[in-house]
């Protein structure tokens, strides 16, 4: 999922990275930077192991990642306390939110992954003595740049499919959310060892800009980014001083269409779902709730009504149902767009300001009367905000979701099954949902990721795991023909023959092929 985080975005000196709670504003302690040189160091170690991972078989991978299950689950409400303390969110959203998703991808990759990762055989055309396929090779070593708002989720859920493929992982964690990073990669580093392989397969590194840069272009085969877009657009210029093939996952500003015949009630809870599940840092927030008339007023009035019950507050010491943001940096974003909207003319019907407690709190807001023209509408919020806009028609609400530079996600409640689809259909995105919020996500064998600038490449599915390979197109022997095929010297009549062939195969219809025919018998005649 995705976040602002300072990947390469500019050059840091710090050496330690101090910890704090979200919640509390409590210090947790501090993490020691890792330089670009034991970036490259990481990096060339888990090169060496690679070797020896890339031959292990599908079933020594599965018995690993079962092991990673087993011990998530025997640990499930430590890790979550560690979530909560060192992102903010709720003790429910942690399971719900990290330990369910990374569950289900394990549970989808070891059913799975074999089956996706086999070689594929396809015709070999015009050569039926070849036998053609497709093979899916490891790549060696694959970069990971994680955000901060899934600390968790976004450690594991691409190393799984990077393992699974055959290589070894450097995992950039983010600096926000680093101190609980080290317990997470106790969970790949026992799996491994329980394994008898080399725990220098993958390695998690600290740090800032230079941190992030090195693993981008020091070496690694494959580098998986999940931020901002403008984050994104440095990784890529990173990339390409090595030429290194980046999947990029950059946010989104979804939108999602409640039509005028739509269940009140589930249509309500969707909106609540898409606003405020992990305090809205989620990359698949509805971002916009574009409401039909006729359905308008009754839905603001019951979306306002469950707002207004929500609780808010630090969630280890009492059951909260929103937490807190995990950045300053973040609250103050998310200000400064509901402010902007508010001078525009939107109306704050409940929340619409910081929480003046320790931590970092944004009220859970309902924000309606929103226009086109707030930056609010356009900029990813990042933040506990539901945006609501009044639209008239289909057609209108498809031009409002299509006016973004973003495209991930999108989500359109109806009873009418074809009205919902042919909404759906027409809006841009990498994915979309009908009558429920973000559930494509957890649906594994179903790719994740966006076009436009949310990115490009794909996680989860075949298509993740395969993202993680080199597809490589191999063609051998079906029979023992060793008849060679002579291409020199060339013969006088070898233009004309090969006219002919070609005529002969690609014709239209009998008279655009008998005329090849008629080539090659000159040329077989001919003295």
């Amino acid at each position: 999922m995705s976040a602002v985080t300072g990947a390469v975005s500019s050059h840091e000196t710090h050496n330690l990275i101090e910890c704090t709670e979200p919640a509390t504003g409590r210090r947790l302690g501090h993490v020691v930077v890792t330089s670009p040189y034991q970036v490259r160091q990481a990096i060339s170690a888990s090169r060496r192991a690679q070797r020896e991972w890339a031959k292990t078989s599908f079933r020594t991978r599965r018995s690993v990642l079962r092991h990673m299950q087993e011990h998530i689950l025997q640990h499930a409400d430590e890790l979550c306390e560690l979530i909560v303390r060192d992102a903010g969110k709720t003790r429910e959203n942690a399971m719900l939110g990290e330990i369910w998703p990374v569950s289900e991808k394990l549970r989808w990759t070891i059913a799975h992954g074999e089956r996706a990762l086999r070689p594929e055989r396809v015709s070999s055309g015009l050569f039926p003595h070849k036998r053609a396929s497709i093979e899916y090779r490891p790549l060696g070593v694959v970069g990971i740049i994680c955000p901060w708002n899934y600390p968790l989720q976004n450690i594991l859920g691409p190393a799984i499919h990077a393992l699974f493929a055959g290589n070894g992982c450097v995992i950039k964690v983010s600096e926000h959310v680093a101190w609980s990073a080290a317990r997470f990669e106790r969970i790949l580093h026992e799996a491994l060892r329980a394994h008898e392989m080399p725990t220098e397969l993958v390695t998690l590194v600290h740090g800032y800009a230079e941190t992030g840069a090195a693993v981008v272009s020091g070496g690694t085969d494959l580098v998986i980014f999940t931020g901002s877009m403008r984050n994104g657009q440095a990784v890529i210029a990173e990339s390409a001083k090595t030429v290194t093939p980046v999947i990029l996952e950059l946010g989104g500003k979804d939108a999602m269409v409640v039509c005028d015949d739509a269940d009140l009630e589930q249509a309500a809870y969707a909106a609540l779902n898409g606003s405020y599940i992990a305090a809205g840092q989620n990359c698949l927030a509805a971002e916009r709730t574009l409401v039909h008339d006729g359905i308008y007023d009754a839905f603001v009035a019951r979306v306002t009504e469950l707002a207004k019950e929500l609780t808010q507050g630090p969630p280890l010491e009492k059951r909260v149902e929103v937490g807190a943001m995990v950045t300053p940096q973040q609250l103050d974003i998310v200000d400064r767009l509901v402010r902007d909207a508010i001078i525009k003319g939107a109306r704050p019907l409940v929340g619409g300001t910081r929480v003046d407690a320790p931590g970092n709190y944004f009220a859970p807001t309902v924000l309606v009367d929103c226009t086109p023209d707030m930056a609010i509408m356009h900029e990813e919020t990042f933040g506990p905000v539901m945006c609501i806009m009044r639209v008239a028609s289909d057609d209108e609400a498809i031009d409002v979701a299509n006016a973004t530079q973003y495209g991930l996600s999108t989500t359109v409640l109806s009873k009418d099954r074809t009205r919902a689809k042919r909404i759906a259909d027409e809006i841009v995105s990498g994915s979309a949902c009908v009558n429920d919020y973000g559930l494509t996500y957890m649906v594994q064998g179903l790719p994740f990721g966006g076009v436009r600038g949310s990115g490009f490449g794909r996680l989860n599915g075949p298509e993740g795991l395969r993202a993680c390979t080199n597809r490589k197109a191999v063609l051998q022997d079906r029979m023992p023909l060793h008849a060679p095929a002579k291409v020199f010297p060339v013969g006088p009549r070898d233009y004309d023959r090969a006219r002919g062939v070609i005529r002969t195969l690609y014709g239209r219809g009998l008279r655009g092929r008998w005329a090849g025919l008629r080539d090659l018998m000159g040329v077989a005649f001919r003295r």
